[in-house]
């Protein structure tokens, strides 16, 4: 799987966890707490291979301000989703509506993430790496995601 396939499926799946999140309940109790456990995985992984793998390749390959930018951008927005936004959340009651609407806030900034890089970085990527380079990315991400589920504190 290429590394933008690997990332789009990521995306979709992200996208499913923060919407079931954000029907839930304040009554909801364990159910929040589990999406929650997994919507924090699944982030942290999707970040550190973002962040290790594939945006590094994006920049090298980059040839302008406008790849630079796009970059920054997007570590900016994992760092007000992961570094701001989680952690408030990960630590607001389940059962108060200060919790609905902190996963209201995350659920649209990952969908505003991942729309951009859909849109706009993730063509330039296919332009700038070519087939063969984001297959090679891909197998090294799908290896990395195995590495961190399995340690957890390491993403």
């Amino acid at each position: 799987m290429n590394a933008i396939e690997l990332l789009t499926q990521d995306h979709r799946n992200m996208r499913a966890l923060l919407e079931e999140l954000a029907g839930t309940t304040t009554r909801a109790l364990k159910k929040r707490r589990d999406l929650l456990e997994k919507i924090e995985t699944n982030l942290r992984v999707h970040n550190t291979i973002e962040e290790e793998i594939f945006y590094p390749a994006f920049k090298d390959a980059g040839d302008g301000k406008d790849d630079a930018k796009t970059y920054f951008e997007a570590l900016e927005e994992h760092r007000a989703a992961g570094d701001l936004v989680l952690p408030d959340l990960l630590e607001t009651d389940p059962s108060s509506e200060k919790f609905s609407g902190r996963a209201k806030v995350l659920k649209e900034l990952f969908e505003h993430h991942a729309d951009e890089e859909e849109k706009e970085m993730f063509k330039r990527a296919r332009a700038l790496l070519g087939k063969q380079t984001l297959e090679a990315l891909g197998d090294r991400m799908a290896q990395r995601k195995v590495e961190l589920k399995k340690r957890p504190e390491a993403a």
